[in-house]
């Protein structure tokens, strides 16, 4: 009988649960936006009391979108900046199999999944030494379909970037 698989990351706690590690405080931003931008605090900033990650939303005009947004980013940061763990004789999550059928990935960045799947790409490519061959025939995509994925966060290409340079490996264009 094979073991639960379970991928365990800070993205995949409930929202309470994450912001109850976390800092939350609002403030105000300069620049364009019309009369009502600087009146209010609408910008949002989280910040992830154990790591020191933030995520932070200023563009809109009201401050729960703003909370939402910067909690998509802060969620999207730990996923870049923070491996996870993994629990039983896996090698993909329930997720992962689900939205990488076929070996496409499909998942909008704006998705709920996004910051998970991005987690456990990132935690694969790291465990694998960043060979993102092995990475993506570990998670059953193709090279280019990881490439692509990673490459939708800016912020995590310039990190796998970063890390296969600081090693010695050629980086990705």
């Amino acid at each position: 009988m094979r073991t639960k698989i379970v991928f365990e990351h800070l993205v995949l706690l409930s929202e309470e649960e994450l912001l109850s590690q976390c800092r939350l405080w609002r403030t105000r931003r300069t620049g364009p936006g019309g009369q009502h931008r600087n009146k209010v605090e609408t910008a949002v900033v989280i910040e992830h009391l154990d790591t020191g990650i933030r995520g932070e939303a200023s563009e809109r005009r009201r401050q729960v979108e703003n909370r939402r947004v910067a909690l998509l980013r802060l969620q999207v940061n730990l996923a870049i900046a923070v491996p996870g763990t993994w629990r039983g004789d896996c090698l993909m999550s329930p997720t992962w199999a689900k939205r990488c059928a076929g070996s496409y990935i499909r998942v909008s960045a704006r998705h709920a999944d996004y910051p998970a799947l991005l987690a456990e790409a990132m935690t694969v490519i790291g465990e694998v030494g960043l060979e993102m061959k092995q990475a993506a025939d570990r998670l059953e995509v193709t090279t280019s379909q990881l490439l692509k994925f990673v490459k939708t966060q800016p912020r995590a290409w310039a990190s796998l970037n970063g890390r296969r340079r600081e090693i010695g490996l050629s980086t990705f264009k």
